[in-house]
């Protein structure tokens, strides 16, 4: 067999990419793509094998928060690729503790742990605080509530955490300890604290999202979260908040607890942390911060390389006032979607999200779905991605443009015009 240099294992021939079907035979079935190739990008735009040009407000998952290409990132990732991408926790790390060091000085947390995404992130927050909860409360079968329409991740335990059984069909048996109720309603919460604890008390933690994006972009309610807060204080449990797609800027603030007046005694980061490079991060109080040598570990979380770029995108978060524009995007594009929202009211029934993570909610009984509009603005030269429960997602990178957003605006414009004349 005849062996492929570097250069040909990593740049696929024009003939390769023309018979993506027959590489993708190669490749387990768990995605449903949409039917282009993309191939390279620069800032909010992406070019695909043909040459066709995309505005792209999909941002990798809401994990390209600088965009594509950033010259930034690309002086990090070489200065660091050139030094060391690679050494194994068995040795210190400095970036490592570069980055740990701002993400303290830049949270409300005190500790870090580092991994490689969002789901192993959320592992380590459940690990931490059972451990809490058997060591400082000595509860032998510690329970973490969660809520209804959450996501967590793809980890087993991350799954179970998801309040979504489409996510769990075929995966059981489910990790025990874990306990949903309805997201932003105190009087459930109530009932379930109750249940729980009838016996004895078993609950080790609250886990939230400030906002939940795969369950259909629904911001958390701010007497909601202060009174979550509150029951945690009075029954000594921890508030783990998922911060996998809120954190690093995308809200509009630093972190989406923000927007809600408490703070968690542990956080979880990833998607944006690395601007699209695989990072993620758990944060916690130094009270909660109970682990020990060998209670947890990870290979490759928290390398010099994804350290590297991580620090360059916080850095360049705050050198570039990127909180500011992503304000004042977010409030432009939610003003222009309320328009469109207005003027065509079969199909659209409401609007939410915060900064520059939105969801245009379509009406449950409408004709239309979420992915027919999507496939419409891919063909209009916009990317965008769905939610689970009939919404539309808008998360383009941070750096995104005024004239952006109104391009982006006049593509949805004409989407739904369009139809509305049919």
């Amino acid at each position: 067999m005849k062996v492929k240099s570097c250069a040909s294992i990593n740049t696929l021939s024009k003939e390769e990419v023309l018979e993506q079907d027959n590489l993708d035979n190669y490749l387990m079935t768990t995605y449903r793509r949409y039917p282009i190739t993309l191939e390279r990008g620069a800032g909010c735009w992406v070019w695909d094998v043909e040459g066709r040009q995309y505005l792209d407000f999909a941002a990798g998952i809401a994990t390209c928060s600088l965009g594509h290409a950033n010259p930034l990132m690309i002086e990090a990732v070489t200065q660091q690729i050139q030094k060391l991408h690679q050494v194994s926790n068995l040795y210190h790390i400095p970036l490592q503790g570069k980055l740990a060091k701002w993400l303290v000085e830049h949270s409300c947390c005190d500790r870090v742990f580092f991994s490689n995404s969002g789901g192993e992130a959320n592992e380590t927050a459940i690990k931490l605080a059972r451990k809490y909860a058997k060591t400082i409360h000595q509860i032998e079968n510690p329970i973490i509530i969660t809520a209804h329409n959450s996501f967590h991740g793809r980890t087993l335990a991350t799954l179970t955490a998801t309040g979504q059984g489409k996510y769990q069909k075929d995966f059981t048996p489910l990790v025990p300890g874990f306990y949903y109720v309805p997201y932003n309603n105190i009087a459930a919460l109530d009932q379930a604290i109750n249940d729980l604890n009838q016996d004895e008390p078993c609950i080790a933690a609250i886990m939230l999202e400030p906002l939940q994006g795969e369950g259909g972009v629904h911001p958390g309610d701010l007497s909601y979260f202060q009174y979550v807060r509150q029951r945690c204080d009075d029954l000594g449990i921890l508030l783990v908040l998922d911060e996998i797609q809120t954190g690093i800027g995308r809200s509009g603030t630093f972190w989406g607890y923000q927007h809600l007046g408490v703070e968690p005694d542990i956080l979880t980061v990833a998607k944006g942390l690395g601007g699209g490079i695989p990072i993620g991060a758990t944060l916690c109080k130094e009270f909660c911060n109970v682990f020990g040598p060998g209670d947890h570990g990870s290979t490759f979380g928290g390398n010099p390389l994804a350290c590297a770029v991580a620090l360059t995108v916080g850095q360049t978060l705050l050198a570039d006032n990127l909180l500011s524009n992503v304000q004042q995007r977010g409030e432009q594009l939610r003003n222009g979607l309320k328009q469109i929202g207005d003027r065509y009211p079969q199909y659209i029934q409401d609007l939410r999200g915060w900064g520059l993570l939105n969801g245009l909610i379509l009406k449950p009984n409408s004709t239309l779905t979420p992915t027919d509009i999507v496939q419409a603005t891919l063909n209009k030269g916009l990317l965008l991605i769905t939610t689970n429960l009939h919404a539309i997602r808008f998360v383009p990178p941070l750096i995104v443009t005024a004239e952006e957003v109104s391009q982006a605006l006049l593509v949805i414009e004409r989407i739904f015009a369009s139809l509305s004349s049919t």
